[in-house]
């Protein structure tokens, strides 16, 4: 059986406010994060991102308020990212109504914790999230970046992703910064290199500009399509984006 293709919005909180910005710069102000939550879950999203993107830079874990306020209103599975650093912490997300929990910096710092977190709660509530960008020099051509793309993390992209899936991430989160906000379509290259490497659900996310360039990308090896800012700003709905995958011939639920 062919497993549907997964519709997310993404929303990047920063100072409890929906932001997106282009190259994860210039942010703009999208809204209140459980507002705009109610809003997707009504409109047939399939999961739900939520990822505090300055927590990992200002050193810091993400605001539980915020997260439990918002799974308190949408009935579907809810991610949460941001400044994840151990084991206590995925545990305290859970509890606030997280379904699954994101890491990325802490993980390249300390790929251990993957299994940790794995052995603990199980690999489906793991989401390994890996910013990559285009870097001569390396093995794929991609490196991996840190504290919200403001760091080279020193490896190579399809590397990482075929480890963080050998110690046990049930999703990878691939995110293209050379696209991020440019609406230009997704990385399809970067999805494709990863998706020869690993077996594990690959969720792409950075470019989404118009409904004909999610089935590009599903096609090239994701799992799950995610966007923000088309979503936030109206550019595209929910609806539009499933309409674009199923005359593509691409199963949605």
């Amino acid at each position: 059986m062919t497993l549907a293709v997964r519709v997310i919005p993404c929303l990047d909180v920063d100072a409890g406010r929906v932001v997106k910005g282009i190259n994860f710069r210039e942010l703009r102000d999208a809204g209140d994060p459980v507002e705009l939550a109610k809003v997707y879950d009504s409109e047939g999203a399939d999961e739900l991102t939520f990822l505090d993107i300055s927590a990992s830079h200002e050193g810091r874990a993400t605001t539980m308020e915020i997260v439990s306020r918002t799974a308190e209103q949408v009935f579907i599975p809810l991610t949460v990212g941001g400044g994840v650093s151990d084991v206590g912490h995925v545990d305290a997300l859970l509890r606030a109504g997280a379904d699954k929990v994101a890491v990325n910096t802490a993980a390249i710092r300390r790929p251990e914790l993957v299994a940790e977190i794995a052995d603990r709660f199980g690999n489906q509530v793991l989401v390994v999230s890996l910013d990559a960008r285009r870097a001569a020099g390396t093995g794929s051509g991609f490196e991996v970046t840190t504290h919200g793309g403001r760091r080279s993390a020193g490896l190579d992209v399809v590397e990482w992703a075929r480890r963080a899936a050998e110690l046990g991430a049930g999703e990878l989160l691939l995110n293209a910064m050379d696209a991020d906000g440019t609406r230009e379509g997704f990385d399809v290259e970067l999805i494709e290199l990863v998706r020869r490497e690993v077996s594990v659900p690959v969720i792409a996310s950075g470019g989404a500009g118009r409904a004909e360039h999610f089935p590009a990308a599903v096609r090239a090896g994701a799992d799950a399509v995610l966007a923000a800012s088309v979503f936030h700003f109206g550019t595209l709905r929910i609806a539009e984006v499933k309409q674009s995958l199923g005359a593509a011939g691409l199963p949605v639920r």
